[in-house]
């Protein structure tokens, strides 16, 4: 009896633990198949959007240049924020922020042949992605010779770029050329850009870079860097927020400054002259201690406040760059001698924890 009841006990607990195994087996089912269904919930609470391009071609300077407007609008009629591509087929040629309206404009210089650019909401918090309709447009062939920008965000950075207020990210910036094979003299362009927020700041390595006419056009995947256009590495650097202890002047910056001296003494001197030679004129001798009195009060007055917030606090902190989405426009220029070439291409530049 004693072994047969034995035996009924380990079957109920067999059985407990089978029970219990189901139960968690369902349990973490459940929470799999939730975890699942969050993001697509979420993804069906973002609004539609309709992504519109125009384009506008000129001729400048015997190439095509082309003026993209974007406008991308919310299914409720709300304009959409953040970044849009335009791409020509597999290529990326600008990115640009839209304003408060959803819109956006985007100046591009487009090499001979044919092109399709279609605009791509890469879509935000609220808004789903989406693509305008691919519009063709035909570029003007030219023997000029001369050059297109394209970007590439440097690992782990991608594009758009985001950074922390105090951080920094490389974009590498290539130059490819257009009808090099007519160059009778090397082409060197300079590389600038604009549109950064306050308190930030771009540095080209190299600044310039060399075309000749033997310069590869493309670079195919694996090719080494000697078959491939020039590149440039671009660094975006941001400012922090200081956090910390106030900085104070050392010893020696406590000193008078001789600069300070050299103003003072002088006209110490002049009044002193003024009233040592009208001696005899009580009245002006008095006229010049008492212009001599308000001379010395109310240098005292206008540099002891400055000079004790100074002492006390030290220099002030330059603030952080200021949180905000920006289109930064890189540029590249150069010039055969007679006239100058300039090109350029935009990226969105995304600041986070700033001022």
């Amino acid at each position: 009896m004693a072994d047969s009841s034995g035996e009924l006990e380990q079957v109920q607990v067999r059985g407990m633990n089978r029970r219990g195994l189901r139960l968690e087996w369902i349990a973490g089912l459940g929470v799999a198949l939730a975890l699942a269904v969050l993001p697509a919930a979420a993804a069906a609470q973002k609004i539609a959007t309709q992504t519109t391009l125009t384009l506008e071609t000129s001729d400048q300077g015997g190439h095509t240049q082309a003026t993209a407007s974007v406008a991308v609008t919310g299914a409720d009629g709300v304009p959409a924020s953040g970044a849009v591509m335009i791409e020509d087929g597999n290529s990326q040629l600008a990115e640009v922020a839209l304003n408060r309206d959803g819109q956006a404009t985007s100046v591009l210089s487009l090499p001979g042949g044919d092109h399709a650019l279609r605009a791509v909401f890469m879509g935000d918090a609220s808004h789903l992605s989406s693509a305008s309709v691919a519009s063709n447009v035909t570029g003007q062939a030219s023997a000029t010779p001369n050059f297109s920008i394209t970007l590439a965000a440097v690992a782990p950075a991608s594009l758009p770029l985001t950074l922390t207020a105090g951080a920094s990210g490389s974009v590498a910036v290539t130059i490819e050329p257009e009808d090099n094979a007519a160059l009778t003299a090397p082409m060197f362009v300079t590389l600038s850009c604009s549109g950064l927020p306050s308190e930030a700041s771009c540095t080209f390595t190299p600044e310039t870079v060399e075309i000749l006419a033997t310069t590869p056009a493309s670079c195919p995947s694996g090719s080494p860097a000697s078959a491939c256009p020039p590149v440039s590495s671009m660094l975006i650097q941001t400012q922090e927020h200081f956090v910390g202890q106030k900085m104070r002047p050392s010893p020696v910056e406590r000193r008078s400054s001789p600069v300070a001296w050299a103003i003072l003494l002088p006209g110490l001197l002049g009044f002193g002259g003024l009233a040592w030679s009208a001696r005899r004129r009580r009245w002006l001798q008095r006229l010049a201690l008492v212009a001599l009195m308000g001379v010395v009060t109310t240098m005292g007055a206008t540099s002891c406040k400055a000079l004790y917030h100074y002492y006390q606090n030290g220099p002030s902190h330059p603030p952080a760059t200021p949180s905000g989405t920006y289109t930064v426009t890189v540029t590249g220029q150069s010039s055969n001698g007679v006239t100058a070439i300039t090109n350029s291409t935009t990226m969105v530049l995304t600041v986070q924890g700033g001022s």
